[in-house]
């Protein structure tokens, strides 16, 4: 079977997808991955501010390892998932899709690749009390020291 993909035979510009910096998202889509030794979630974010960056997606994963469990906690903490449910130790996918909050994100190589790390979480309220300059998604340039640094409690 034959597929037609747009695109396709056109240079690959993984080193300026990457948006780095402070966003406003939405949860888009939500799908978790078994791994022996990695299970994770695969989360799709809906950019909404900085408009400039609004129609631009942003895909991360945040890993189910029980030394990793911390940020998946901060994650649903921050962007409002449901008490019960947390308090239960589970996770319904359909559920965190639509949460909006704010994430931190950075770039980092490992043996040749790029990875997306999403660094911090805070809920979608205090995007308005951030510094007005938060939402550049300047590519390739790290945050400076006097930058928002993100709470865990």
């Amino acid at each position: 079977m034959k597929r037609h993909i747009p695109g396709l035979h056109t240079e690959s510009k993984n080193a300026e997808d990457f948006l780095e910096g402070l966003f406003l998202v939405r949860v888009d889509h939500v799908n978790y991955r078994w791994h022996p030794q990695k299970p994770c979630f695969f989360i799709r974010f809906c950019i909404l501010e900085p408009e400039g960056f609004s129609s631009r997606n942003i895909s991360g994963r945040l890993y189910c390892t029980p030394k990793a469990l911390w940020r998946l906690n901060w994650f649903l903490r921050d962007f409002g998932y449901d008490t019960d449910l947390l308090g239960r130790d589970e996770v319904d996918e359909k559920a965190l899709v639509g949460l909006k909050g704010v994430i931190r994100t950075s770039r980092k190589t490992l043996a040749g690749r790029s990875f997306l790390n999403l660094d911090g979480f805070a809920p979608a309220a205090e995007w308005e009390s951030l510094p007005q300059d938060h939402g550049n998604g300047i590519r390739g340039e790290k945050g400076n020291s006097n930058d928002l640094q993100l709470h865990t409690d």
